[in-house]
């Protein structure tokens, strides 16, 4: 249901922090030294033209936003949490109410919360999801990060709802700025993020 097209394991670079639901490692050493080597990201135009400082993303369910592609085809975003993830509840209060990511939010995707954890079924492309009490998570919130369960982790979804990238940990307005950008304005398909990286120095 949710292809890997290309798991882009450097934007976890980007990740300053996350709530692990279990304690196993999910990135490879080469992956964990290529992180450590990388500076911080330089943002180009890391603001929406003239973002509504009051602007808020309007954020909706995932099959509310499945409803709105058929009319209007648009990327998902999916920001996948828990009530008890200290690092969702900043990037909510912190990186969710900037304006210049909640304008390119609702003008490049469809905003989606899903909760790890909720036990309501949800029913996708013709699939129901519902909560597995022996992994104490919902069934989409296991397929959407391939099984690696750290939040917060911010999903990508393409306008079929096919995979993109998921990228786990808490993402600062800058950064997620910086992703925005590469996957709204479709970097992503002409590009590798490195590449897209290196440009925007």
């Amino acid at each position: 249901m949710f292809p890997k097209l290309s798991i882009l394991p450097f934007l976890a670079l980007l990740s300053l922090g996350s709530c692990n639901k279990y304690t196993s490692a999910t990135t490879s050493n080469a992956a964990a030294h290529e992180m450590q080597q990388s500076s911080s990201v330089t943002v180009v135009n890391a603001r929406a033209d003239s973002p509504n400082p009051s602007e808020k993303i309007k954020w909706l369910t995932i099959e509310q936003a499945e409803a709105r592609m058929k009319r209007e085809p648009r990327k998902v975003l999916v920001d996948v949490y828990t009530d008890w993830c200290g690092w969702c509840k900043k990037m909510d209060k912190e990186t969710f109410t900037d304006p210049g990511v909640a304008a390119l939010i609702n003008q490049h995707f469809y905003a989606v919360k899903l909760d790890a954890e909720g036990t309501e079924p949800i029913s996708i492309k013709g699939q129901t999801f519902n909560y597995k009490p022996e992994y104490k998570s919902h069934e989409l919130a296991v397929a959407l990060l391939n099984g690696q369960l750290s939040f917060p982790t911010t999903v990508f979804l393409d306008e079929e709802l096919g995979m993109l990238s998921p990228v786990p940990g808490y993402l600062d307005a800058k950064n997620m700025t910086q992703i925005l950008k590469y996957f709204g304005e479709n970097y992503h398909q002409n590009m590798s993020w490195k590449e897209f990286e290196k440009q925007a120095k």
